[in-house]
């Protein structure tokens, strides 16, 4: 995408609500931080999960809706890992949007989010099902 203009057509396919930080987060912010993204974004999903109290997993819930970042679902729990699916009209949008997209700033807010409301080390991985507009985040707790 580093040569290829941005059309007003394409602008028009993403989502009304976040056109905006949709086109700083997939276009402008891939440029800054280079072949880092992936790494520098998940930090600072935990960085801004930091600056935020959380003190139950109902906040991050709240959170990611009050985000338009989605409708996050606990699916599973087990002592080591925490399974998580993000759905919603707005995951669609984003899915089907001409930009190449990513949810790691999620999974590092999701991460840290965890860490902060469990009191437990905690990494995050993400996998995207595109037949079935799903994310779904696993959380790895460190600890034991």
């Amino acid at each position: 995408m580093s040569t290829e203009r941005i059309t007003l057509a394409m602008i028009e396919a993403l989502n009304a609500q976040t056109v905006g930080q949709d086109i700083l987060r997939y276009v402008s912010l891939p440029e800054l931080l280079g072949s880092e993204k992936d790494t520098l974004l998940y930090f600072i999903g935990r960085k801004l999960a930091r600056k935020i109290q959380m003190d139950e997993i109902n906040d991050l819930f709240y959170l990611f809706y009050t985000f338009n970042w989605g409708k996050l679902e606990l699916i599973k729990e087990k002592k080591k890992q925490m399974t998580f699916h993000l759905m919603a009209d707005e995951i669609v949008k984003r899915m089907d949007s001409p930009l190449p997209i990513d949810f790691q700033l999620e999974a590092g807010f999701l991460a840290e989010g965890l860490q902060q409301i469990t009191g437990r080390p905690a990494e995050c991985n993400e996998s995207v099902n595109d037949r079935l507009y799903r994310v779904q985040f696993n959380v790895h707790f460190t600890d034991v």
